[in-house]
């Protein structure tokens, strides 16, 4: 297997909701193939998947339900502190609950968390050491 991820792809409740969420709230960019059920973003590297919840968990023939923390959360790297605010706030303005204020971090960073309308966790930072680009 080579080491990288092509797709990641949210289960949703409301496609709709979370399609305006992640196209007019976030900007990011709609692929033409997307088509019924399923909507795509072209990220820099990485497509981002918007698709049902129960048909997604059908899919992956694991239960529907689920609640509370899932163990993952996606990141977003940005070059300043300024940066991290800014999203955030655009975040929240799209209808996004912060989870945990931007702040200063114990590895020397700057970084905050926001929901997604599913509750899908995505941490903004800032990271002072390296960049991840």
């Amino acid at each position: 297997m080579e080491p990288r991820i092509s797709l990641i792809t949210l289960g949703v409740t409301d496609l709709k909701t979370s399609r305006k969420f992640y196209e007019k709230g976030l900007g990011f960019p709609v692929r033409p193939e997307s088509q019924g059920d399923v909507v795509f973003f072209g990220l820099n590297s990485i497509w981002l998947g918007l698709y049902p919840r129960d048909l997604l968990a059908e899919d992956a023939q694991v239960p529907k339900k689920g609640s509370g923390f899932q163990g993952i959360t996606l990141s977003h790297n940005v070059k300043t502190k300024k940066q991290v605010d800014a999203l955030l706030a655009k975040a929240k303005k799209a209808g996004a609950k912060i989870t945990k204020p931007a702040q200063e971090v114990f590895w020397g960073g700057y970084s905050g968390y926001f929901a997604d309308p599913d509750g899908h966790l995505w941490e903004i930072a800032y990271n002072p050491h390296f960049w991840i680009g």
